[in-house]
């Protein structure tokens, strides 16, 4: 790609969007407003070709690891702290395996050494990648780790696994799985996934078990070879702990052939040198081993590590026996708050001092900055003492509390980056921490729950927010937080392919627990949300009309018309629900309920109202007025929390409606800035309907050709990935490349597309399938294609005409009527005043029908001025061929467009 020149501040913003911040993070790390970054991203999108911000993140990265001279650099990879020790063939037989298959799996026994292997051959990749730690991880959450490593989340529509290969894409990328065996179906089925979808990744798993997916290669690690690399490694350790030590090389080869040569076992009890000298770990080494029965068969290397595990435990005092059982709640890596949880009553520096003094033991290791964790095997043994122990029920309450409080915290946090990293560390002891919890666990487990759904939902694991508020509600003490658990997850619905049959079920649910709970207003709330968010949808889920009025009579029942908020919601469904039309609402009930909507103060109800009065609008053919209401509803945007689910709704029909308001009434600037600043939403980019499907016909009408058709690939293959959800959504599209290729004279493409467009309504408010015949005429008008002109005239001046694109309908049909030579084509002309007085393409289209039909210079000039202020480049030029004194600049304009790239 050609050098880009673009600002310092762009340059801020895309590498912060590389860095999958948040256009709300970013805002706030360089004090700039959030309308600045999405006015910023929208640039950068434009200036690098790409369609969605997903593309512009890869690009950034890749850009940062070009400059930083890391393109290679594995991200995630745990630090070394101790030096590496042998296993050269072992290395050597992985980069072998790797050249002939894409997933080599390190094949061995706890302790022998895989994670450090792996983590080392990851650190020599030639390519970049990403290391992923899957120790903490539970069922169903394999995904979510790997998402979690490469920075990306869930999209609606999108399953996670289709997401985290889109970001892995085709280039070579090297993904380590490490610890699989505890997950091993889950991480199989993941591997086998991305393998198929991603033809440059390779994946390096460490496991007991094999994956068992078609084309995976064992590489076998074994202990380290004793007279060499055993001995080796136990001097280096046992210099570390004590840098005096000294031993008779005799000795040394006895404690590692009697730990038959494990890494782990030798390195624990290397840590024991600087007291017992190596004579003394001889001694007891022989006394432990004697102690265990069995032969020397398949599990002699456990055996030799629990011995070692066994010894390090009881030469531990008290203080640190019981610290380290505890701390086998942790399913992950811990802080020293996390820790002083654990040892409740502790003092802080007495619980330091002891965890100091186990991570001398090698029995903790680091794991980051003030972080510590306990190895797999080492976690498995501590948790064997904590079951034996007898305090295993009191110390998991201790860690559900402290997960719940943490979760609580960090949900009541503005959310920057620093809280997401914050969650990422501990998301999955908080996970762990609720799947433990007893169904008995009251308030504690209900506030881990619920806390979890806002955090998730922050991440953008919508589902598994979802999920949470789910629970929330099961565990919930009273009907009241139920009621309110049960919206939070309704309210997530609007970003999940859920159907909105369970958006209304669960606000129906809600409205009942609400009804047990004796909340009157709360129960009216519920009920006037499910009439209004069903009545506004009709693509989404239909209910019947009488049994929204009888809900809504439920609601008008149970609440109290004096509280303002109460007032404003039964205002609102009043207005949506007296017509039994679709998206249809009563223009003076409309406007009453934006009234009592300002004086609740609530944006989500003014934004709830205004859309009344689109509805109104539309319905009485004032297009330009509900395109008005459209832009004045974009200004509530700002007041709208993206990391509330309460407020998703709003969010994505705002954009939604603003920009096929703005398509409707011809406003082809207005619809591609709103567009374009939903592909720079974070929230909005990857709704369907609202990034790449809204901007594909605004950029074919304007003439901008080649990124119509960048972004329409882009939806359609997106959409087939994902398994061709909502076809209502999609196919409509095809009209905007179908108008691309028909207007480049290629005919084959435009029927290609053209046949993807539906014949019938799709039950969709704005449905582009309804501008297929203008489609058909505008192409007829221009490649001179005028065989059918008759039948398509009539088609678009019939009754089965949407009025909402009437104004595209009506001046196309009468210029195809002019230039086809129909007996009736003046009154089609006169006939389409009306309907493109609303559209501002409409208008400009019928200048150059009246120009054509009279030969008059001046209807084709003020035609020509109009599509230039309109950004219409191709009906500019066209225009301008009819000018004699601009036919020139007509015609160069015409080759540029029609080139194909």
């Amino acid at each position: 790609m050609p050098p880009v020149e673009v600002s310092e501040r762009e340059a801020e913003v895309l590498a912060a969007v590389g860095r999958h911040l948040t256009n709300t993070q970013i805002a706030s790390r360089l004090h700039i407003s959030v309308r600045t970054v999405e006015s910023h991203v929208s640039s950068l999108l434009r200036k690098y070709g790409v369609t969605n911000r997903r593309e512009l993140a890869i690009l950034a990265s890749e850009q940062q690891g070009d400059h930083d001279g890391e393109a290679g650099t594995v991200a995630g990879v745990p630090a070394a702290r101790t030096s590496f020790v042998g296993r050269g063939a072992e290395l050597a037989e992985i980069e072998s395996a790797a050249g002939r298959a894409r997933l080599v799996t390190l094949l061995g026994p706890g302790g022998v050494g895989k994670s450090r292997l792996a983590a080392v051959a990851a650190a020599a990749s030639r390519h970049g990648g990403v290391f992923v730690d899957l120790v903490p991880v539970r069922d169903g959450h394999v995904e979510r780790a790997v998402a979690a490593a490469l920075d990306v989340a869930e999209r609606p529509q999108t399953e996670l696994h289709t997401v985290i290969a889109e970001r892995l894409g085709r280039q070579r990328t090297l993904m380590v799985l490490d610890n699989c065996e505890h997950l091993l179906d889950a991480a199989a089925a993941f591997a086998d996934r991305i393998l198929a979808a991603c033809p440059g990744t390779r994946i390096l798993a460490t496991s007991r078990e094999r994956l068992g997916v078609p084309g995976e290669r064992i590489v076998r690690v074994g202990p380290l070879p004793l007279s060499s690399h055993a001995e080796a490694l136990f001097t280096d350790r046992a210099l570390a702990a004590d840098p005096g030590f000294g031993a008779e090389p005799e000795a040394v080869t006895e404690i590692c052939a009697r730990l038959d040569g494990m890494p782990l076992a030798i390195e624990l009890a290397a840590a024991r040198c600087a007291a017992l000298g190596a004579s003394g770990v001889v001694a007891v080494l022989s006394d432990r081993l004697r102690l265990l029965t069995g032969g020397r068969g398949a599990d002699e290397r456990h055996r030799s590590l629990r011995a070692v595990l066994t010894w390090s435990h009881d030469l531990l005092d008290e203080e640190e026996r019981v610290l380290f059982r505890r701390l086998a709640v942790f399913a992950g890596g811990f802080d020293l708050d996390a820790v002083l949880a654990a040892t409740p009553g502790t003092a802080a520096g007495a619980a330091a001092d002891v965890l100091g003094r186990l991570v001398e033991k090698n029995l903790v290791v680091k794991a980051g900055q003030a972080r510590w964790r306990l190895l797999e095997t080492v976690r498995a043994f501590a948790a064997e003492q904590l079951a034996a122990g007898g305090e295993e029920e009191v110390v998991r309450a201790s860690h559900l509390a402290w997960a719940s409080g943490l979760a609580a915290e960090l949900a009541a946090e503005p959310t920057d980056g620093g809280v997401r990293q914050e969650f990422d560390a501990v998301a999955d002891d908080l996970r762990a921490a609720l799947a433990a919890a007893p169904a008995d666990a009251g308030e504690v487990a209900h506030g881990l729950a619920r806390s979890l759904g806002r955090l998730a939902y922050t991440r953008r694991f919508t589902r598994e927010a979802y999920g949470h508020f789910l629970e929330a509600a099961e565990r919930a003490v009273s009907p009241a937080e139920a009621s309110r658990d049960l919206k939070s997850a309704a309210d997530c619905t609007h970003v999940l392919p859920t159907g909105g049959h369970r958006h209304f079920e669960l606000l129906c649910s809600a409205a009942g627990r609400a009804r047990d709970a004796g909340d009157g207003g709360a129960e009216a709330v519920l009920l006037a949300t499910a009439v209004v968010t069903t009545a506004r949808n009709p693509g989404w889920y239909v209910v019947p009309h009488e049994e929204l009025r009888g809900l809504m009579e439920r609601a008008e029942a149970a609440g109290d018309p004096d509280d303002p908020v109460v007032a404003a919601w039964l205002a609102a469904a009043r207005a949506w629900v007296a017509s039994p039309e679709p998206y249809s609402a009563d223009p003076g009930l409309a406007e009453q309920a934006v009234a009592a909507a300002h004086a609740a103060g609530d944006p989500v109800l003014v934004s709830t109202g205004l859309d009344a009065m689109v509805s109104a609008a539309l319905r009485a053919g004032r297009v330009r007025e509900a395109h008005r209401i459209g832009r004045e509803r974009l200004d509530l945007l700002d007041a709208l929390s993206r990391d509330d689910p309460g407020c998703a709704v709003e969010i994505v029909d705002i954009v939604h409606v603003a920009v096929n308001c703005a398509i409707a009434a011809g406003d082809l600037p207005g619809a591609l800035a709103v567009a374009r600043r939903a592909l720079a939403d974070d929230l909005l980019e990857d709704q369907y309907y609202l990034s790449s499907n809204t901007i594909i016909l605004p950029l074919a009408l304007s003439g901008e050709f080649d990124e119509a058709l960048r972004y329409a690939g882009e939806a359609w293959e997106s959409w087939l990935r994902a398994g061709r959800p909502d076809s209502g959504m999609m196919l409509p599209v095809a009209v905007g490349p179908a108008l691309v290729h028909g207007l480049r004279g290629d005919r084959g493409r435009y029927l290609e597309w053209r046949a993807r467009t539906p014949g019938e309504a799709t039950g969709q408010v704005f449905d582009f399938s309804a501008l297929a015949g203008f489609v058909d005429a505008l192409v007829a008008v221009h490649t001179g294609r005028l065989d059918a002109a008759a039948e398509l005239v009539g088609g678009l001046f019939s009754d089965a005409t949407n009025p909402l694109y009437a104004g595209y309908a009506h001046p196309a049909g009468a210029e195809l009527a002019v230039l086809a030579g129909l007996p009736d084509a003046a009154a089609r002309v006169g006939a389409a005043e009306a309907a493109a007085a609303e559209n501002a393409w409409g208008a400009a289209c019928l200048a150059r029908a009246r120009g054509r039909l009279h030969g008059d210079a001046g209807e084709l000039a003020a035609a020509a001025e109009a599509w230039e202020r309109l950004g219409a480049r191709f009906e500019l030029a066209s225009t301008l061929l009819l000018l004699p004194d601009r036919a020139d600049e007509g015609r160069a304009e015409l080759a540029r467009l029609t080139k194909r790239e």
